[in-house]
């Protein structure tokens, strides 16, 4: 087992981008939070906080995969084909030490392996006797994902890791529960572990799969023909394997008469975080953000402040981050960052924006342009989805989206993308609608 030293405890750091400056009676700060995560070193060396680290111990994770396994699944064939040949590649990727079980999802939830309400620990053997199991999996029955959550639930609490982590598969609508179960699950499920969902094919529901990896702060994404799932969940599991530092939140400490108005993630994709504070003491609050290997993600905090005179400065927010310990206390890692106002009558210094803030509010407007023009056009309503799409186009293309503008241009025939004027293209294949609207909240990161 290799050998850690305190070195491969990853760093942070927060900057913040903002312009500080406020005309007479301004009273709204905008400002772009970067957290950087550095220096995990040996992969998966995974770790809860950095004082609970103990240098020798080896990966502190476990992981369950999700397989749907409902009768949808054997049309065609090369869908349950290629989710086992899936579910082996991800298994391959599990490291040696980190927990693992297999669970095949249907109306209800089955341990494929090990079996027994309990997880197995990697190494050749039991990646070996994990590929076996798969073999018996065949497709029948319906679909109920608050069920496959649960149990994965059970099974990933029943180790004593830092890094829990789950990785769901579907094909079809989640048609065996009500929406309230499935939100229940979700809601259960929050804050305890971790979970990228994935859509394979085109037959299940876009807001069912990305709802579910937005609930528990993972990544969603489509994999129209189940020939790519090998590569993607090879993909999705070195970066849980990657994962040091798990339940990290962003602490925002603000002073007597500041509130927060909102607090969104936008880099690398945009995840609402306003609604899931929770209080953390005096003035300030804690926003999750979910599992950290070395990576970077850009945040916008958007503060309100009391009117102040012209030439007066305060201190609207604090930003560090922490470790929320259960118990009311929480570590934290040592990185802050400040967001200030500064009431000036220069105009100039006052009217700019700030060049991170107006990148990522573009972003976050192209998500929900995206997802209006999408729901308009399933509505039948021509104009409002061309008018929607058009924005997004012109969005994309002025912030340099390619990979947007290339997934939108599936979609609508583009005439001029500076000006935003496009048409609906008549014939539409369901995989790109699909595609556009599950990647829709990616976003590119603004040139530093």
């Amino acid at each position: 087992m290799a050998n850690f030293s305190k070195s491969n405890v990853p760093q942070f750091s927060v900057d913040v981008y903002q312009n500080e400056y406020l005309p007479e009676g301004g009273r709204e700060v905008n400002a772009i939070v970067t957290v950087t995560s550095t220096g995990g070193g040996t992969v998966g060396s995974a770790v809860a906080a950095p004082h609970l680290y103990t240098p020798g111990e080896g990966p502190d994770a476990a992981v369950a995969i999700m397989v749907d396994c409902s009768g949808s699944m054997d049309y065609p064939p090369t869908k349950m084909r290629g989710a086992r040949d899936a579910t082996a590649a991800a298994i391959d990727a599990v490291r040696d030490g980190v927990h693992f079980a297999v669970i095949g999802g249907t109306h209800v939830a089955k341990e494929v392996y090990p079996g027994g309400g309990r997880l197995a620990v990697a190494d050749a053997q039991t990646r070996d006797q994990a590929k076996q199991a798969l073999r018996k999996l065949s497709a029948g029955g319906g679909t109920a994902i608050g069920t496959w959550l649960r149990l994965a639930d059970r099974l990933l609490s029943s180790a004593d890791v830092a890094i829990r982590h789950g990785i769901v598969l579907t094909d079809g609508r989640n048609e065996h529960e009500s929406p309230e179960d499935l939100k229940a699950a979700l809601e259960a499920c929050a804050g305890r572990f971790t979970a990228d969902a994935r859509g394979v094919g085109t037959d299940w529901e876009v807001k069912e799969v990305t709802g579910i990896a937005s609930a528990l702060l993972g990544t969603s994404d489509i994999v129209a023909d189940p020939a790519g799932l090998s590569a993607d969940f090879t993909q999705m599991m070195e970066t849980a394997m990657g994962k040091e530092v798990a339940d990290v939140a962003l602490r925002l400490w603000t002073p007597v008469g500041t509130s927060i108005r909102f607090v969104k993630q936008v880099a690398p994709t945009v995840e609402e975080l306003t609604d899931r504070r929770t209080e953390a003491g005096p003035r300030a609050g804690d926003y999750p953000t979910g599992s950290w290997g070395d990576e970077s993600r850009d945040y916008h905090v958007c503060v309100e402040v009391p009117e102040a005179d012209l030439g007066q400065e305060m201190l609207a927010a604090r930003v560090s981050l922490v470790i929320p310990q259960g118990d009311g206390t929480a570590q934290t890692l040592g990185a802050q960052g400040l967001v200030r106002a500064v009431w000036t009558d220069d105009m100039a210094a006052s009217t700019s924006i700030n060049p991170q803030v107006a990148h990522y509010t573009g972003q976050a407007e192209l998500a929900q342009v995206i997802q209006q023009g999408l729901d308009a056009r399933k509505a039948g309503d021509v104009d409002g989805a061309t008018a929607k799409l058009g924005r997004a186009v012109q969005l994309a293309s002025a912030s340099g989206n390619a990979d947007t503008a290339k997934l939108l241009s599936k979609v609508v025939d583009v005439v001029d993308a500076a000006a935003g004027t496009v048409r609906l293209k008549a014939k539409v294949a369901e995989a790109d609608e699909m595609t556009l609207e599950t990647r829709s909240t990616k976003t590119v990161r603004v040139k530093k």
